[in-house]
């Protein structure tokens, strides 16, 4: 029933929409295309959707049919909106024509042919837009590089080099090619560490199988730390069994440790450089708003003081509003992703960073400073749901400490 009713809802959304078309062009043929290619997106997308799945985040097949639907429905509430205001004007002057001129039988003026294809011009933006995000945007890595400067950073790390990645989502990739060209990207960068910062898969960690041996050789002079992030858990799976469920998370961490990544369940580490040294502090998930909350930075900082020098890897930045930012132990740069920018958006840097998910989280995107703490929001190596990006590109960041005096 609930199919009958969207398809209904969908079918009406098309036949408005079709008035800008069927104004602009009487050609027949076309008027066809456009019939054919809305039955066979709204007809892709209920199959896909009735297919059984593994978990509730979608599959590579079930993600391209809800673009291509997200990609043409875009176009089609612009038409409506352009063809809903254009009846409102055409209602309004029947009626003054009806009032001022009683006798004449009442008729609603013609579409303007100019403003249909206004509306058409415009309706192309978001779904050329949608569609390239599928096609390249998703694809289109960008290294954002950032140089953050601490005084209390021990004189040994001044100038330590760090890349982060974030959201690889694997289970999401159909390019080998592009994502080897990513991976060899992060290395290119030669930094000291690599950071995950949590979601290496969408639902099981089955989804690695054919990508471990791409990203086992990530490398980094003093190693590669990671933690999980909510999707790493399995929670979005219909498990057979607690037992299965389990055993899916055991295989997520020992493959990433067959990767050679340190995978960090709320503890740290210690990198030593002659008398100084540097903790890198790892959390489970926390997250607020329904998700999980395994993480507990007094449990992984255990032994260290505020005097150390700390870099914190959380997955959810909302953690680092509720806790982190202000927490007497004193976290001096956290590293967190989750939000991916909701891969969607408008960033020209020094003019415009915007995005819908700033609504849900105050840190979405990029380098933020507050009680003297940073935090650097990644945007994603991948992508979940939508399978692609607009304006929001997927990120690697590099960051370098500096020692001296914080503005």
């Amino acid at each position: 029933m609930r199919w009958a009713i969207f398809f209904v809802i969908y079918i009406v959304i098309d036949i408005y929409a079709f008035q800008a078309l069927k104004t602009v062009t009487k050609i027949s043929w076309i008027h066809y295309l456009y019939l054919a290619i809305s039955l066979l997106v709204i007809g892709n997308f209920i199959f896909q959707w009735a297919q059984p799945g593994e978990g509730r985040v979608l599959s590579i097949s079930k993600s391209y049919a809800f673009g291509f639907l997200l990609s043409l429905l875009s176009a089609k509430l612009v038409l409506i909106v352009f063809m809903f205001g254009e009846d409102i004007v055409r209602l309004i002057i029947s009626g003054i024509r009806k009032i001022s001129q009683p006798k004449e039988d009442f008729s609603i003026p013609s579409r303007r042919e100019f403003l249909s294809k206004i509306a058409l011009g415009i309706a192309a933006i978001p779904l050329g837009s949608l569609l390239y995000g599928m096609y390249k945007g998703k694809y289109n890595y960008q290294v954002l590089k950032y140089e953050l400067t601490f005084d209390d950073l021990p004189e040994a790390f001044d100038g330590y080099k760090i890349t982060q990645i974030s959201d690889v989502h694997s289970g999401s990739f159909d390019n080998h090619k592009e994502i080897e060209y990513a991976v060899n990207l992060v290395n290119e960068q030669q930094s000291d560490t690599i950071f995950f910062t949590g979601d290496l898969v969408n639902n099981m960690a089955t989804e690695m199988n054919d990508w471990k041996s791409l990203f086992s050789t990530l490398s980094a002079k003093d190693g590669i730390f990671s933690i999980l992030g909510n999707h790493d858990y399995g929670d979005y799976v219909d498990w057979e069994s607690e037992a299965a469920k389990n055993q899916n998370l055991e295989d997520l961490k020992k493959l990433q440790s067959e990767m050679g990544w340190d995978l960090l369940l709320n503890e740290h580490r210690i990198l030593q450089k002659g008398n100084d040294k540097l903790a890198v502090v790892g959390v489970e998930n926390w997250g607020s708003g329904g998700f999980v909350k395994y993480g507990d930075v007094d449990k992984a900082s255990e032994g260290l003081s505020a005097e150390d020098f700390k870099i914190l890897l959380s997955h959810d930045p909302s953690y680092w509003q509720e806790k982190i930012k202000n927490d007497p132990k004193k976290y001096q740069l956290t590293l967190s992703g989750h939000t991916h920018g909701m891969q969607f958006g408008i960033e020209i840097p020094g003019w415009v960073k915007w995005s819908p998910v700033k609504y849900r989280y105050k840190n979405w995107a990029g380098i933020y400073k507050e009680f003297g703490n940073y935090i650097n929001v990644n945007r994603g190596f991948g992508f979940l749901g939508y399978p692609g990006r607009v304006g929001i590109w997927p990120e690697i960041s590099v960051i370098t400490l500096r020692k001296g005096k914080s503005s």
